[in-house]
């Protein structure tokens, strides 16, 4: 292993144990700064060496190749982490990222559904489980409440420990990004269709023999037999498209990110506050949640042209 390989694979070592990042986060990290490695390599510097022009070289030629400036900031993101790492370490007397411009980048307004998409969608997996109450049906249908309900990331979704059903209450305690926890409220209806899951889950367990009870326990609320042992994120994904082309939902329009940007926009829509919002998404940096400010903007807007006296005087005017 060469000296910058090194440094790199301390820089991850500290990110996980220190920072507490999570696996997808490290593999980002590591995938980004291998290949700024190699172009320096290209051109005879280490790590300890390289300065700004190099990383102005590497960017101009990554821009070259088509990124979009999202993936080019996300690469500048990483470096400067690992070169602030490098000088608390000793290994450099300075940042030579400090100099560089972040690539200019539009924010686009994420997608989303509108409320009456989401209720087909969810009426449609409420259906199908009623009509069939198989275990596979009624996971569906909690999955996409539950995703509703709380903004979840889908991640933190398919993760949920077993435990959530021995809990009787209101809310759920959710593991986020760096290991962090929040608590996030429940609906009745994601309640209703949780206790609906459990109960079959529980009923199919009683039914196997006993001496196997033990060995199939699983850790996972939503349990699969796949290299984590849960639900895959890229399964339920494929499900939720199915549904939603059963629901008359528009396929190429949903995703669990799609549902999850709808809990953010509905709450704000209805006059929820941006910090709660930023809260409950489990976002470290309002900055985050302030992608939704195009819905407080409409939600003003109307609330000046339906509320304000001067506003009320013009409509009657016309």
């Amino acid at each position: 292993m060469d000296l910058s390989s090194a440094h790199l694979e301390s820089f991850l070592e500290m990110m996980s144990v220190e920072r507490g990042a999570a696996v997808n986060t490290l593999s980002s990290y590591q995938r980004d700064l291998e290949d700024i490695l190699s172009f320096l390599k290209g051109r005879g510097v280490t790590v300890a060496e390289a300065g700004p022009d190099d990383f102005r070289a590497y960017f101009a030629a990554f821009a070259a190749q088509g990124f979009k400036a999202s993936s080019q900031a996300r690469r500048l993101s990483a470096l400067r982490q690992f070169y602030k790492f490098l000088y608390a370490e000793g290994i450099r007397t300075d940042d030579p990222t400090g100099v560089l411009d972040a690539p200019k980048k539009g924010r686009p307004l994420p997608k989303t559904m509108s409320v009456d998409d989401v209720t087909r969608l969810i009426g449609q997996a409420e259906a199908e489980a009623e009509a069939e109450p198989q275990l596979d049906r009624l996971r569906m249908a909690a999955l996409i409440e539950l995703l509703y309900a709380t903004g979840m990331r889908v991640s933190e979704l398919v993760t949920l420990p077993a435990s959530v059903l021995a809990r009787d209450g209101r809310f759920l305690i959710v593991r986020g990004k760096g290991n962090k926890e929040r608590m996030v409220p429940l609906s009745r209806s994601a309640i209703a269709a949780l206790q609906r899951y459990g109960a079959r889950m529980q009923a199919e367990a009683a039914a196997r023999p006993s001496e196997t009870r033990d060995a199939d326990d699983s850790p996972w609320l939503f349990p699969a037999n796949s290299e984590t042992g849960h639900l895959p994120r890229q399964v339920f994904a494929r499900d939720l498209k199915g549904l939603a082309g059963r629901a008359g939902v528009r396929v190429a329009s949903i995703s669990p990110h799609v549902l999850r940007h709808a809990f953010a926009s509905h709450l704000l829509a209805n006059g929820a506050d941006l910090r709660a919002v930023q809260e409950l998404l489990g976002h470290s940096d309002i900055s985050t949640t302030q992608i939704y400010t195009h819905v407080l903007e409409e939600r003003l807007h109307d609330l000046v042209q339906n509320h304000h006296p001067l506003a009320k005087q013009a409509k009657k005017q016309d």
